[in-house]
């Protein structure tokens, strides 16, 4: 993850206003034209701020990256038990969805920006291999069988789970219960 640099407050307003049309409209529909309008700044002051839309949709989701990775720090650092470690993600990522109900940032930029060249793609995937290395050292702190295996699973449930996370079931009971299991098991994840 790259560390955030400074901004001017015209810089904070532009990226407050990205943030808000990146995510709400999607990437490609939002052009410098409405961010610099929604900001209350010329395309002028925009463009010297951020040099380009590539850059202000990279500084949004490093952003959006950095207060994630805080989040599940905080419940994994707040658990006392590996096991309900391994859950903390889950316990994040409800969260986190209560005040981001769009789906993931991430995995609509990925699906946005499918240039693995561009430099929102490797944040966005960045972002998720982060996720991925994160439940591998979860999973062997808690003495999981295969541990980098068993991340692999963690994920996709990490990501199923937000993908049906607006379905009116109790999806974090559901993955909680299904991480710890995977965890449990003892028997090494088929191939």
């Amino acid at each position: 993850m790259q560390e955030a640099q400074p901004m001017s407050p015209a810089g904070r307003r532009i990226a407050a206003a990205a943030e808000e049309l990146f995510y709400n409209r999607g990437i490609t529909a939002v052009g410098v034209d409405l961010i610099a309008e929604r900001s209350g700044v010329t395309k002028r002051t925009l463009y010297n701020q951020f040099g380009s839309k590539d850059r202000l949709v990279a500084v949004y989701l490093a952003e959006r990256d950095r207060r994630w990775r805080s989040l599940v720090r905080a419940a994994v650092d707040a658990c006392d038990d590996p096991l309900e470690a391994v859950t903390a993600p889950f316990e994040a990522l409800w969260t986190w969805s209560g005040a981001n109900t769009r789906g993931c940032a991430f995995i609509n930029a990925l699906a946005e920006i499918p240039d693995p060249a561009h430099p929102a793609h490797r944040i966005a995937a960045d972002q998720k291999l982060w996720l991925l290395n994160l439940f591998e050292e979860l999973a062997a702190a808690a003495g999981g069988p295969a541990p980098a295996a068993l991340a692999t699973r963690l994920l996709v449930l990490h990501e199923g789970a937000l993908a049906v996370q607006p379905l009116p079931i109790d999806v974090l009971a559901q993955t909680a219960d299904l991480a710890r299991a995977l965890v449990r098991s003892g028997a090494p994840p088929r191939r």
